[in-house]
């Protein structure tokens, strides 16, 4: 298919209408047999061209073409008796929702076959198509044919109903969102080639050319910027894909098995004979599977598109889970509070998260059947030790916010104190990510730019609904994967004093949290985490992840995670670096000398050898090459795709902490207390022994700019929840039963 895929056929009729020697067509409406019309030569099926003919409509003169709900209704039948489709009583699951989507996947390439469809007729035409008058309606997920929603105080775990026209729009399993039409090898569904139509090179040779290991370190960002965006990361993005049954991690069915065996979503990473690295252990293949494809809203057709099985909105599901089933689990039942594991109530100290009992071995690299991983909201919370830190902070201030909440209000019942505490929670993790965090990362200009900048005081009434907070596939596939460059080769821990005390290999903390499980090893690899110097952002990767990435138990090495980046984006049909230019405004490139002054020197002339030309080159990579905006950590390309991400989560979501109006809404007084939040403080208020922290613990101290303060000194401020306190009921008044029915209510969909 090569650079044919690119063309851009234009489709009339898209609306649904088409015009002809002054005759009007009207797709989809009343009785009419045609789902959808295309333009140019007469292209048919054996279905359309009998009906047409049958009914006298018209001939295939070269004026147009019909496809007709027939033609889908065939199509739909041909694609069963090939594809099981699940259609689960209760809960579905990510699979559930893959099997649907496969059969819908089926169903538009045969389409797109019988009817030679253009590039822009599978991406524009066949989703306006509507599938709800075919049989596609009998195995359509019920949340993406109807849902009915009404405004409440809480948010849903599973994000459905935060807009309330669009209820799917980021809520889990959606599928993501795109910036640009994507470009597959095929026009729908083949990873991603290069433009004369020949393969890219290989995933691993991008990586060892183009992402070698220099080790160079910036000088402002401390290793807290790495662990609060993956946390972040892990409350935005967990693309479906398959699992294997037993212990649900990726399935390793493919570099090992016969192509008859092999699992069907197989996209394995080959590896060159020459690699200096895995040709020392014969390694010729990394397993690899692709995502899912998902089911679009209405159950549209159209070309691949992954899903994401977490919510669009920064909703604290890394600490809550995104299923009612799952954070019950995770819930005591009293106080409000989440279950946690008292395992140092003896020396004083605080908890750590459960132990993770079912599926022990998920995401969890386990040296012996009596060692347990760490469970919370989110499955991948052992992935890194640093990562698990986090977690078990962000637990440990739910419950503090929950005790305060109880203090004030002796009447609150469980649940109350519970979503309560979640609605603070979730406000203070938004809070710290603009306030802190996105201003690091992106710097003021292109804060203002695109409208990051929170509200100094009162509210900020930009909710809008027509906004998708969907998470967008390049910032989830490629741009907000750039914390891969800045992952350190150890991790340090650091004492109270700030002093060194000593380091652990990164890939040794991969999926073994374990060292936490040491009285008082937490409060060091936090001080650890504020005093260490991040990586440069840039073009080089630390072995413990090209190399070393998720090792087993004795083995020597490991995966390659720069690879993995570049092989999802290719599998997810992302264009290249150079369209997502484009898109950002920026100049295009026609040869690698126009990249002169975006990158340096020596990476151009790198790119030079390994590609043809530089539209091919991937996202990821050509992201995290370019020189740094001014004031910001990234280039200008990732910069704008992580603004504009970080935007749609503000602007669309219904709950967001600033916003006035809303059921879900803080009085201005609360609202005030919610913007005392710093990370600072939650470091100081959910740690045991640290007592001095600098203002800004993603940035390394300084006398005058950041300098350390005692936690105790008042200058970091604390949340008065005095704020929230209500009057409890009088058992002797008539008012009584009246303050009972005010918590008469679905804590997720209002008042019953």
């Amino acid at each position: 298919m090569g650079s044919n895929i690119i063309t851009r056929a234009l489709v009339l009729a898209l609306s649904c209408a088409y015009a002809a020697g002054g005759t009007a067509l009207a797709a989809a409406a009343g009785d009419d047999d045609c789902a959808l019309y295309l333009t140019g030569p007469g292209r048919s099926s054996a279905y359309d061209y009998s009906l047409n003919l049958l009914k006298g409509n018209f001939g295939y003169d070269g004026q147009h073409t019909c496809i007709t709900y027939d033609a889908i209704n065939q199509a739909y039948i041909e694609a069963r008796q090939r594809i099981v489709v699940s259609q689960p009583k209760g809960e579905w699951k990510p699979e559930d929702f893959a099997s649907v989507g496969e059969l819908i996947l089926d169903i538009s390439i045969n389409l797109a076959r019988i009817y030679g469809l253009t590039y822009e007729e599978i991406e524009k035409g066949l989703p306006l198509i509507d599938t709800s008058r075919t049989l596609i309606r009998e195995v359509c997920p019920p949340v993406f044919s109807h849902v009915e929603c009404r405004a409440g105080k809480y948010r849903r775990l599973d994000g459905l109903c935060n807009n309330l026209q669009k209820p799917t729009w980021g809520a889990t399993n959606a599928p993501f969102q795109r910036l640009i039409g994507p470009l597959f090898a095929d026009g729908i569904n083949a990873p991603r080639i290069a433009h004369t139509g020949r393969d890219l090179p290989l995933s691993r040779v991008v990586s060892r050319t183009m992402h070698p290991d220099e080790g160079f370190h910036d000088h402002a960002g401390t290793v807290m910027v790495i662990a609060w965006g993956q946390f972040m990361d892990h409350d935005y993005t967990l693309t479906g894909t398959p699992l294997d049954p037993i212990n649900r991690n990726d399935p390793e069915e493919c570099c090992k098995r016969p192509p008859h065996l092999k699992h069907p979503y197989c996209n394995e990473i080959r590896i060159p004979d020459d690699d200096y690295f895995y040709r020392l252990f014969g390694v010729k293949c990394i397993d690899f599977v692709r995502g899912f494809p998902s089911p679009r809203p209405g159950c549209r057709l159209g070309s691949r598109v992954p899903f994401n099985t977490l919510t669009g909105a920064l909703d604290g599901n890394t600490v809550y889970g995104v299923t009612d089933k799952f954070a019950r689990k995770l819930r005591t039942g009293y106080g409000g509070l989440l279950r946690m594991n008292p395992v140092f109530k003896e020396y004083g100290l605080k908890d750590l998260l459960p132990l993770k009992l079912d599926i022990p071995d998920e995401g969890c690299t386990r040296p012996n059947k009596n060692m347990y991983c760490f469970e919370a909201g989110e499955i991948r919370v052992n992935e890194q030790l640093v990562l698990a830190v986090m977690h078990i902070l962000m637990a440990r201030e739910h419950n503090r916010i929950a005790n305060g909440l109880a203090a004030v209000n002796l009447h609150w019942d469980d649940e109350t104190l519970y979503q309560e505490a979640r609605r603070i929670n979730i406000a203070e993790i938004q809070h710290i990510t603009y306030n802190e965090f996105l201003p690091i990362l992106l710097g003021k200009d292109v804060m203002d730019k695109f409208g990051l900048v929170l509200q100094k005081e009162g509210y900020w009434d930009g909710y809008d609904p027509n906004v998708n907070p969907d998470v967008i596939d390049a910032f989830a596939a490629a741009a907000y994967r750039f914390g891969h460059s800045l992952l350190p080769t150890a991790v340090e821990r650091w004492s109270k004093a700030h002093k060194f005390i000593a380091s652990k290999r990164l890939s040794d903390l991969i999926r073994r949290p374990y060292d936490l499980y040491r009285a008082g090893v937490l409060d060091e690899y936090v001080m650890g985490l504020m005093n260490q110097v991040a990586q440069a952002m840039d073009d080089s990767i630390t072995q413990e992840v090209t190399n070393h990435l998720f090792k087993k138990v004795g083995a020597r090495f490991g995966m390659d995670l720069v690879s993995f980046n570049m092989q999802r984006g290719r599998e997810f049909g992302l264009p290249g670096y150079m369209e997502f230019r484009k898109f950002c405004g920026l100049s295009g490139a026609n040869t690698f000398q126009d990249l002169f002054g975006s990158m340096s020197n020596d990476t151009i002339r790198k790119y030079e050898s390994i590609f043809e030309h530089p539209i091919d080159v991937d996202l990821w990579s050509g992201g995290v090459s370019e020189r740094p905006l001014p004031g910001s950590m990234l280039g200008p390309t990732f910069a704008c795709i992580i603004a504009t991400q970080f935007s749609y989560s503000r602007r669309g979501d219904r709950f967001w902490y600033e916003l006035p109006n809303q059921p879900s809404s803080f009085t201005p007084e609360q609202l005030v207390e919610v913007k005392k939040a710093r990370l600072a403080r939650i470091i100081c208020d959910n740690t045991d022994i640290i007592d001095t922290v600098q203002l800004y613990p993603m940035v390394l101290p300084d006398h005058e700019l950041n300098p350390r303060v005692p936690c105790r000194s008042g200058i970091i401020p604390s949340i008065d929840f005095s704020k929230w306190a209500e009057p409890g009921p009088n058992p002797f008044h008539s008012g009584a039963k009246q303050f009972v029915s005010r918590f008469d209510y679905d804590p997720f969909l209002g008042k019953k």
